[in-house]
């Protein structure tokens, strides 16, 4: 075997590994495409089917312990989180909606902002509220419900109002001092939060600033709504407490909890509304969201799988082989990011995992650090809110009752933060 030929096995064994991500992707895209309707193929079977192909392709050599790993992958603590704020969020949505919450706070929205605001006025509360608590999941949670409502009474596309309230999420989620990417991307970097923000926020403020102005102007074409209906404030608590407390930075599951028990209450105390009907509600909330726990798991456990296989280190390696000068350096770490993330589906654990690597590459060739902080953390966020089987666009499709693949084409603040940081890259001062 010659020297040659090393790298060109290598190569071979590095795509072989990520197979199983080309097999969803195929399956899911071009089934969809050919089709001409994103329901006609399920994502859980090309999840299936990906992940059967990545028990077929994987180490060890018995059958048992490629399950046994696949399992540990999708048992992993941060897959099990999801899962319980799923089983809550889908609760909490249809109790909020057996009471009239949602309709109330729709109401009380549109007698607020001009219709004319409604995706600008959204896309704010979304990008403040994500600020402030440091999670995206958190703000698709408490806004997508409310975005859908409005959608419907506004004549918006529901696609639309959808991908408003994801980009707006992944504002706070990047730039919250509060985040876990923050707290991942300061820490692997060894730089102040403080100063990671402000290297950050140059880069995504005017992607914000340009989202918001087209927002505003694609609400000039919204014609008036009807009269919004008198505001039932009794009805509006149990969300107006959901809000408060997410902005106080109560933790995700605690907000949730507190609002399904708000919803109770009213539905108890409240004459004309039945408990029996309430939970029900809930019951057909949480079991709405079995395809979306069905999907977590069998994604987490594939991408165990390319993981454990060396699919990850193959990109690690094939980025770093051949990085020259200053600005490649840059790129280098936003690109280890964005496809650590691909195939981890958490930009929290894909910063944790190449955060040291891009570490090393940033003293090597002067990156400060808060700026590789920056590019770590805002390259995983574009990366993530762009996965169709991420956990935000997931919860996002399942509250809005669409397929992830409708929400991607207006996911406007993602593509243009991505763009915005590559030409950041590219202007970059090189020492």
């Amino acid at each position: 075997m010659s020297v040659k030929e090393l790298p060109v096995r290598s190569h071979v064994r590095g795509l072989y590994t990520l197979s199983p991500l080309f097999v969803f992707f195929l399956l899911y895209v071009l089934v969809s495409v050919a089709a001409g309707d994103f329901y006609k193929m399920p994502v859980t079977v090309a999840f299936l089917a990906a992940s059967v192909w990545a028990c077929c392709i994987s180490r060890p050599k018995r059958l048992a312990g490629r399950l046994e790993r696949f399992s540990l992958g999708a048992a992993h603590r941060n897959i099990m989180l999801m899962v319980w704020i799923f089983i809550l969020a889908g609760a909490f949505a249809a109790a909020a909606k057996s009471i009239g919450a949602v309709e109330a706070m729709v109401n009380l929205t549109l007698a607020v902002l001009p219709p004319q605001m409604l995706p600008a006025g959204i896309f704010l509360a979304a990008c403040l509220i994500s600020l402030s608590i440091g999670t995206s999941v958190g703000t698709i949670v408490a806004l997508m419900p409310l975005a859908a409502g409005m959608a419907e009474r506004a004549g918006l596309a529901l696609p639309l109002m959808a991908g408003v309230v994801v980009g707006g999420a992944f504002f706070g989620d990047n730039l919250s001092f509060i985040s876990d990417t923050t707290v991942a991307a300061t820490r692997t970097q060894g730089c102040r939060m403080q100063d990671k923000f402000f290297a950050n926020v140059r880069m995504v403020l005017p992607a914000a600033l340009l989202v918001m102005g087209y927002y505003a102007l694609l609400g000039q074409q919204v014609q008036a709504v009807a009269e919004p209906a008198a505001v039932q404030w009794v009805r509006v608590l149990p969300y107006l407490l959901v809000l408060g407390a997410a902005v106080a930075g109560v933790d995700v599951m605690a907000v949730l909890v507190m609002g399904i028990a708000a919803t109770g209450l009213l539905a108890a105390a409240a004459p004309e509304l039945s408990a029996t009907d309430w939970l029900g509600a809930m019951g057909q909330g949480i079991g709405g969201m079995g395809e979306l726990i069905m999907v977590t798991l069998l994604a987490g456990g594939m991408l165990e799988l390319i993981r454990y296989n060396g699919g990850l280190s193959y990109i690690i390696r094939l980025l770093t082989a051949r990085v020259r000068g200053r600005r490649g350096a840059e790129l280098c770490i936003a690109l280890l990011a964005a496809l650590a993330n691909v195939c981890t589906a958490n930009n929290t654990v894909a910063i944790v995992t190449v955060g040291p690597l891009a570490q090393r590459i940033a003293r090597r060739y002067g990156i400060p650090a808060p700026r590789s902080a920056g590019l770590l953390d805002t390259s995983s966020c574009v990366v993530q809110g762009l996965l169709p089987y991420g956990a935000q666009l997931l919860m996002g499709s399942a509250l809005a009752g669409i397929s992830t693949l409708q929400i991607i084409p207006y996911l406007y603040y993602p593509v243009v933060m991505g763009v915005l940081v590559l030409g950041n890259i590219a202007l970059s001062r090189c020492r």
